[in-house]
């Protein structure tokens, strides 16, 4: 074959061609005509073309930690795509995710659409409205409270399987040794406790949201695939039926009543300003979501704070000692919510915890309505996507000292409290924010009490660092600790 053959047919080239300066130009022409008005803003010289950028860091598993590098290298503004601007000033979250203000979620939450859109991904502001009243009441603080009887029972069937670990008595049913551990000859026994973490979060939530538990904690093992995407989630956990609806096994409950206090009988109860129910794609959306929000946040938060006190044994110990003292002449092993609400230490390591491994660590995008916003002094014109990143303003020195990267309860009760109450973050702010914070709140609560008050715990390495791979969530990759029962 001639050169002249082997080279590519003028059509082809002026195609090629042609494609290249379309794309070029769609990149281009809004980078000179900067439309949103942030063409003076810094950042990283692809975000300010492309959106590629983001995504290349997004797919790297540390966005949080890329976009707090920018903001020390750059200030409090910083330009990661082509109409985004990340804010790291705690004022910004009274602005850019406030009641009344106008501003909408961008299409990053199209890409959590399963069934159909619930209150977490709708980005209409009437649909969202409409939910939030359907929804919200479940979980008041005294709805919630109706549900302590089933997480403090699957603690106990926690900690039945953890004794039998510190006995010897426990192996891996699944061959892995991460979940059955080993025990050394200092009488602890060395695993990774985020598998257990797993169990137990999502036995609690398919038990409240689902109407019964997966059974992990039983099998002591993931008993059933539901980390791979919403749809398997509920497809693993049913039965295969007719309709793609007939697989989620609470479907029973539709002509089944019940008085079982759960999120599910709740959701069925709940009536729109119309008198509605929800209908059936809408009642598993909304079940879907709860089944995602509610357990990886549980487990990661878990996962985090054990590791942050396996660490800091210091902390670990002062809180065994207000656990001691205000629970040395209760035999429960797991507490109630009553007994533990108002422990100041327990608040301070849970807060120090959630501050310092905010399990959404990224800043949520929000939509410039018409008319624009005034965001710290400056004007952003309609369409403008703007965010504030919580891993960043968790590490605000102006507000939480200099040592960001502490892990330091002491200082809830040395920081400005005004300050520190504008700038935590760790469920959101505004109309938007997270609807689950007070089931949440309670479960951690009890949880960590319930057992640092029956376990110690020691890392495997000192000197490790928590390994975590972020997308909406910033999850634990494991967590290796030693463990043993104290004399409680």
């Amino acid at each position: 074959m001639s050169l002249l053959q082997a080279l590519p047919s003028p059509d082809i080239s002026s195609a090629v061609i042609l494609c290249v300066v379309v794309v070029s130009l769609a990149h281009l022409v809004p980078y000179f005509v900067d439309p949103h008005g942030i063409h003076s803003y810094p950042g990283p010289f692809l975000a300010k073309f492309s959106d590629i950028w983001l995504g290349w860091t997004a797919a790297q598993g540390h966005r949080s930690e890329r976009v707090h590098e920018l903001h020390k290298k750059y200030g409090t503004f910083v330009r990661i795509a082509p109409n985004h601007l990340s804010i790291s000033d705690p004022d910004a979250l009274q602005v850019v995710y406030a009641h009344g203000n106008g501003t909408l979620k961008s299409e990053f939450y199209d890409a959590f659409v399963s069934i159909q859109r619930g209150l977490f991904n709708t980005r209409s502001r009437p649909d969202h409205a409409r939910k939030r009243k359907i929804v919200s009441h479940i979980f008041s603080q005294k709805s919630v409270l109706e549900f302590e009887p089933n997480i403090r029972l699957h603690l106990t069937t926690l900690f039945k399987q953890w004794d039998r670990l510190c006995e010897g008595g426990l192996k891996s049913l699944s061959g892995d040794e991460g979940e059955g551990g080993w025990k050394g000859r200092d009488g602890r026994v060395w695993f990774d406790c985020l598998p257990w973490y797993n169990y137990l979060a999502f036995d609690i939530i398919g038990d409240l949201a689902f109407g019964a538990p997966f059974g992990m904690l039983i099998a002591c093992k993931d008993s059933a695939p539901v980390a791979t995407s919403q749809k398997d989630a509920i497809a693993s956990y049913g039965q295969e039926c007719k309709s793609k609806f007939d697989y989620f096994p609470a479907v029973q409950r539709f002509n089944t009543p019940t008085d079982r206090a759960d999120l599910l009988g709740k959701l069925q109860e709940g009536r729109d300003e119309e008198g509605r129910p929800m209908g059936r794609e809408e009642l598993t959306a909304e079940a879907l979501t709860q089944l995602i929000a509610g357990s990886d946040t549980t487990s990661n938060s878990s996962c985090a704070l054990t590791y942050h006190l396996a660490r800091n044994q210091d902390v670990q110990e002062k809180l065994q000692r207000e656990l001691d003292d205000e629970l040395g002449g209760e035999d429960d092993p797991v507490p109630t919510y009553e007994q533990v609400k108002r422990l100041p230490y327990l608040e301070a390591v849970i807060n120090e915890a959630l501050r310092i491994h905010s399990t959404s660590g990224i800043g949520l995008p929000r939509l410039v309505p018409a008319g624009g916003l005034i965001v710290c002094g400056r004007e952003f014109p309609e369409g403008t996507v703007l965010s504030v990143p919580t891993y960043t303003i968790h590490r605000d020195p102006a507000i939480w000292g200099e040592d960001t990267e502490a892990f330091r309860p002491e200082r809830w009760f040395e920081a400005d409290k005004v300050a520190v109450q504008k700038t935590f973050n760790p469920f959101s702010f505004g109309p938007r924010s997270c609807v689950g914070r007070n089931l949440a709140s309670l479960e951690l609560l009890v949880i960590v009490a319930s057992i640092f008050r029956r376990y110690h715990f020691v890392l495997e390495d000192p000197n490790a660092d928590l390994e975590t791979r972020e997308g909406f969530l910033r999850k634990p990759l494991e967590c290796r600790v030693g463990m043993m029962r104290r004399n409680v």
